[in-house]
């Protein structure tokens, strides 16, 4: 399935570390790069790369089986949704395709000489999902993951994708969600948070914003940029003053 090339908002000091960030249904990597601006304009993550990648033109069942770009189909959304019926109405053939792709995005990366621990990958809502599903179970040890307003995709069968060493058991995973979240219940949010510390995982935040929709909010930013400053914090400066 084509992708269309992702949109880079490249380091502007030596590369040394990538974050990279997956939007929701219906939109595109460009929706997000004011994010990687902003922080450009105030001084912030020099060193890093973003990359917004563009999900397909697929099917999607929600939207009456119109085509959009999307990372795996829906069948429903919203509040009439339980969390049990979710699990048996996911892509699982359309998820396993999107982490294919995510770890090619990560392999593109390792290969220009990026460590695996400098690498944070992450979305907002489908986008956030398959981060975490893909940083969850990716071979390589992340430097971080983070996933907004989204839920944890194929919970009930996971650990069959899992590797058996669990490299990402220790690795940090942001997750953050609004009260009044109207197509992804704060519930979903709050019940995979759970679940991914049940799992096993040992280093799991959950950020709740009160009157935050489906949608991200300055507070909300803030925590995530908080968070990027431990994941992928500067490089180039302690080389340089150790004489490296």
């Amino acid at each position: 399935m084509s992708h269309r090339a992702p949109f880079v908002v490249p380091a502007l000091k030596k590369h040394t570390a990538t974050v990279i960030m997956a939007h929701g249904l219906g939109d595109s990597g460009a929706g997000w790069m004011a994010l990687a601006q902003n922080w450009r304009r105030r001084g912030k993550f020099d060193e890093v790369a973003f990359i917004f990648p563009n999900a397909p033109m697929i099917p999607i069942t929600v939207n009456f089986g119109m085509s959009m770009p999307g990372w795996y189909d829906i069948a429903k959304l919203g509040r009439d949704l339980d969390f049990e019926e979710s699990l048996r109405t996911q892509d699982e053939a359309g998820i396993l395709r999107s982490r294919e792709y995510f770890n090619t995005l990560i392999k593109e990366q390792t290969d220009k000489g990026i460590k695996p621990s400098r690498i944070v990958l992450g979305g907002f809502s489908q986008g956030g999902a398959m981060s975490v599903f893909s940083g969850l179970t990716n071979k390589e040890k992340l430097g971080g993951v983070f996933g907004l307003s989204c839920y944890l995709l194929l919970s009930d069968r996971i650990k069959n994708y899992i590797a058996e060493d669990w490299p990402n058991k220790n690795t940090p995973f942001f997750l953050a969600h609004g009260y009044d979240d109207e197509v992804v219940q704060f519930d979903y949010g709050e019940r995979s948070a759970k679940m991914l510390k049940d799992l096993g995982l040992e280093d799991v935040s959950f950020n709740r914003y009160p009157d935050l929709g489906h949608s991200a909010d300055p507070a909300e930013i803030d925590d995530l940029e908080k968070f990027l400053e431990k994941t992928v914090p500067p490089e180039g400066d302690g080389q340089a003053s150790a004489g490296l």
